[in-house]
């Protein structure tokens, strides 16, 4: 096994992460939870701040005590130190703030005001972990009270909107207070390490780049399959859907990453732009397409990882005969000179067999064999990039058996193994991206033209399905989604690669 690299991070400035929904799911789950390991990493200057912002009454200790539960919940035990923990709960303080009245934003604005010692050149971050509905009265409310200084910067989370006309709408009233530079519109798919990898195996060798294209690829797969239900979300979730709520931003951003030209340099704009360009050159899929180029699925009672679990329609939250869809799977096609005619299938769901994200780069076959039918059947190349669990990228050839007897062919796979190959633990998305926000790096950030070029292309296929007015086509949970979708892709005698289904997934 190599060992990890030993090149210390950069030094990082003092800073104030201020989290609106700081008492909600994904502060506690994750934001909370990545700050601790970055501070025990040691990336997290004297002097810095994480303050919880939200409407419940709390004071500093019971919040404290809060992140301290999600600590213990959600980090890995062999990660967790009480002496570390202690010093993260002493950089933590809480705010009661009303998003939509004036209530409590003096006492906000008195503690950002009056900071520790230690904070030369500290950083004023602003994390709102809400619903896109108060990104813009938050941003009013920052400019009201002088909170939005020149330096400061602002994270929205996903989704941006629920359509272009709302998602232009939040962009302007965010915009009216921040410039586009200091606006973070995170994705956490694009913190992933093999995602990350993506640009480097394209781009750091001359292996894959000259065959990235029509010429050689026959196909791509995009699954990111969940095993989870609605859990808590579900008033949320019946407002979004799967398109809206995994297509629109993460999907599509793979997409991006998969399809884009080479940029001119690891600049933030520069691969910001390949990737706008991308979007802009997906075929749309008119009103006649709908039919043939989606499938939108929603479960049924089932059982997940050999437990019994309930419906959609039986979820908590969820109106009777709800339309929503939990499973969306699409043909889509990137119309210009690389990718014209090279289909990608892209699917993701709820109460799928197994959690995994993965994207699958189908190699088109030989063009002439030399090999007697004895040899056995020749497969193409294909090239795994497995998202998690068990990150890896895998290239899967044709290779002799060994022994005597004749030539008899099989495939096997060169398999990169993140965990066998460096070792240890990765940082997770949020860590990366929630220091790349005290950087100033917005790279693996999504640009306003990005995402309004995401929801144009996608609202079309939004209303092609309320225009229809059909339902979303039911599956077992604990499957791979409706038979529809099966359908989608052996129409083109392909079929969707759901072997090597990690055990760890269950």
């Amino acid at each position: 096994m190599q060992p990890r690299s030993t090149v210390a991070a950069p030094a990082l400035p003092p800073f104030d992460y201020t989290v609106f929904g700081g008492t909600g799911d994904l502060a506690l789950r994750k934001l909370l939870p990545a700050l601790y390991l970055r501070d025990k990493a040691g990336q997290v200057a004297d002097g810095s701040r994480i303050i919880g912002v939200s409407r419940s009454p709390l004071s500093p200790s019971d919040y404290r005590a809060k992140a301290e539960q999600a600590i213990l919940q959600h980090v890995p035990a062999d990660e967790r130190d009480t002496g570390l923990i202690a010093r993260f709960l002493e950089r933590l303080d809480y705010v009661p703030v009303d998003a939509t009245s004036d209530d409590g934003w003096r006492d906000l604005a008195e503690r950002l005001e009056n900071p520790p010692a230690q904070r030369n050149g500290a950083v004023r971050i602003f994390y709102l972990a809400t619903s896109p509905g108060l990104f813009g009265p938050i941003c009013d409310q920052l400019r009201a009270f002088g909170l939005a200084t020149a330096e400061s910067r602002v994270v929205l989370e996903k989704p941006i909107g629920r359509d272009l006309a709302s998602a232009q709408e939040i962009n302007d009233r965010v915009g009216a207070v921040f410039s586009e530079q200091q606006i973070y519109r995170i994705d956490h798919y694009l913190g992933k390490e093999t995602v990350q990898n993506l640009l480097a195996l394209r781009f750091g060798n001359s292996l894959f780049e000259p065959l990235w294209n029509a010429n050689h690829i026959d196909h791509v797969q995009i699954t990111v399959a969940e095993t989870v239900g609605v859990e808590e979300r579900g008033g949320y979730y019946d407002q979004s859907g799967a398109l809206r709520d995994m297509v629109q931003n993460h999907l599509l951003q793979l997409v991006c990453l998969v399809g884009m030209e080479c940029p001119i340099s690891l600049a933030q704009e520069s691969v910001r732009d390949e990737k706008l360009k991308v979007l802009r050159s997906l075929k749309p899929i008119g009103p006649d397409e709908i039919g043939g180029c989606t499938v939108r699925g929603q479960y049924r009672a089932g059982a997940v990882a050999g437990g019994a679990v309930p419906g959609y329609l039986d979820e908590p939250g969820i109106p009777p005969g709800s339309g929503t869809e939990t499973f969306v799977a699409l043909k889509l096609e990137i119309d210009n000179w690389r990718w014209a005619g090279v289909p990608f299938y892209l699917r993701s769901g709820k109460r799928l067999p197994a959690k995994m994200s993965e994207i699958v780069i189908q190699f088109r076959p030989i063009r002439h064999s030399i090999f007697p039918q004895a040899a056995g059947e020749l497969q193409a190349n294909r090239l795994i990039v497995r998202l998690q669990p068990d990150e890896s990228i895998r290239l899967h050839l044709m290779t002799k058996e060994p022994g005597p007897g004749g030539m008899r062919l099989r495939p096997a796979a060169l398999n990169l193994s993140f965990a066998q190959t460096f070792g240890g633990r990765f940082p997770d998305a949020y860590e990366r991206l929630l220091m790349d926000v005290v950087r100033g790096n917005s790279t693996l950030f999504m640009r306003r033209d990005e995402v309004e070029a995401a929801w144009q292309w996608a609202e079309p296929i939004i209303d092609g399905w309320t225009a229809r007015h059909e339902m979303p086509k039911p599956y077992i949970a604990g499957t791979w989604g409706p038979s529809q979708s099966i359908a989608l892709i052996e129409r083109d005698g392909r079929t969707w690669h759901d072997d090597e289904i990690p055990s760890a997934a269950f």
